[in-house]
């Protein structure tokens, strides 16, 4: 079977353009569909292992035109009705980040989503539908030929609409809706993705988010599940100009993070003098050991990082993104 699998892979590289990396990535992919199709009895693995990367290759394929282009994913409610307040501010912030040239990411259905899609309009909207026996169906604010895509898998879905956004905007809801903010936060937590905002968005007189800061509070920090500080990855608005303003601060001077050879570097649109370097390792003194905080170059800060702690690199973030 090696040979096999080798022989094919030698002749697709003669015939395509694809890179030795590319030849890896797939190599390894070929080798575990064998494995599992020869090892495992159950067809019903292989087959929900084809259908998720099949749903996968698609998501990938439709963000690919837009990768960009920066992406808000607005999670919600599928039963917001609309004439509801909550139904308006998803409209607006839609509308709101769509003149400021950003994507509107979307599970495609009624609710919060319709309403996000409906401010943002066709051109600034990719959707990605759940197949459900019941509630969800795909608004008509989405070019279903272009930019929908449709998935059996809730997990598949997350990954396609968390992976390629910039930020994240959660309004009040159900089961499924606390699943993707928890799911967010855990990716954020855990560096699983990349740094973004996150707005948890209410009504000026609305209880839904701080009822549940208050049992993440009382329940999970109190019960040293989590720190406190970790809530510094989130924060609630009462207002769509107040969360368009907490997703703008983000990439106010902050551009992008990333790690090499046990390092950090985090770049940025102006350097910082060497006072805010100083004030930095104070604000955040986690990364100040050893070399501590150095100047690569007029938009680079660089620092030890150990691929853990992604709560003080936000707190980095925000350090850097209050430098004026």
């Amino acid at each position: 079977m090696d040979e096999l699998i080798e022989a094919f892979l030698a002749d697709l590289q003669r015939a395509s353009p694809l890179s030795p990396e590319r030849i890896d990535v797939l190599r390894s992919l070929l080798v575990r569909f064998v494995e599992l199709a020869t090892v495992d009895g159950d067809i019903g693995d292989l087959r929900v292992a084809v259908n998720a990367l099949n749903e996968l290759v698609e998501g990938s394929a439709m963000f690919s035109a837009w990768r960009d282009v920066p992406k808000l994913a607005v999670f919600g409610s599928a039963r917001t009705n609309i004439d509801a307040t909550l139904f308006e501010m998803a409209r607006q912030l839609g509308e709101e980040m769509a003149a400021r040239n950003w994507m509107i990411v979307s599970g495609a259905g009624p609710g919060i989503m319709e309403a996000s899609a409906k401010g943002a309009g066709r051109g600034h909207t990719l959707g990605v539908n759940i197949e459900l026996p019941f509630e969800q169906f795909a608004n008509p604010y989405i070019d279903a030929e272009t930019m929908l895509v449709a998935m059996q898998y809730f997990f598949t879905r997350k990954v396609a609409m968390t992976r390629p956004s910039n930020a994240f905007a959660i309004f009040p809801g159900g089961l499924g809706t606390m699943d993707e903010a928890f799911e967010v936060l855990t990716l954020l937590h855990t560096g699983k993705t990349s740094p973004a905002p996150v707005v948890l968005i209410d009504t000026p007189n609305g209880t839904f988010w701080t009822q549940w800061l208050y049992f993440v509070e009382h329940a999970i920090i109190a019960g040293n599940y989590i720190d406190a500080n970790d809530m510094c990855l989130v924060r609630i608005c009462s207002s769509v100009e107040d969360a368009v303003g907490e997703i703008e601060h983000f990439f106010l001077n902050y551009e992008s993070f990333e790690v090499r050879g046990g390092r950090a570097f985090v770049k940025v649109k102006r350097a910082p003098s060497p006072a805010q370097l100083a004030d930095l390792a104070a604000a955040v003194p986690r990364f100040a050991e050893g070399t501590g905080y150095e100047l690569e170059d007029e938009q680079t800060i660089s620092f030890g990082f150990d691929g853990r702690n992604y709560v003080n690199l936000r707190l980095v973030i925000n350090q850097v993104n209050d430098w004026t």
